[in-house]
């Protein structure tokens, strides 16, 4: 599971990069900093329960700040 970390690293860092490319600066910084939470993380160590908990989170605060921007900051 801390490879998988890893590999979601490096993803958020091509992300990163493809928004650094389109002058978008502040996802652009948002990724790195995700880019470098998951690199940290997986050199870690930790247990495969602690990694399934910490992915959990990660996806409920994402999907939780997608929709507050979609409902709130979109109209």
């Amino acid at each position: 599971m801390d490879r998988m970390f890893r590999v979601l690293g490096f993803w958020t860092f091509v992300i990163a990069l493809m928004f650094l490319a389109g002058h978008m600066y502040i996802p652009a910084a948002l990724f790195v900093v995700q880019t470098i939470l998951f690199v940290v993380l997986g050199y870690l160590k930790l247990t495969e329960r602690t990694y399934m908990y910490l992915f959990g989170g990660y996806m409920f605060v994402s999907f939780v700040g997608m929709v507050w921007y979609s409902t709130f900051m979109m109209h």
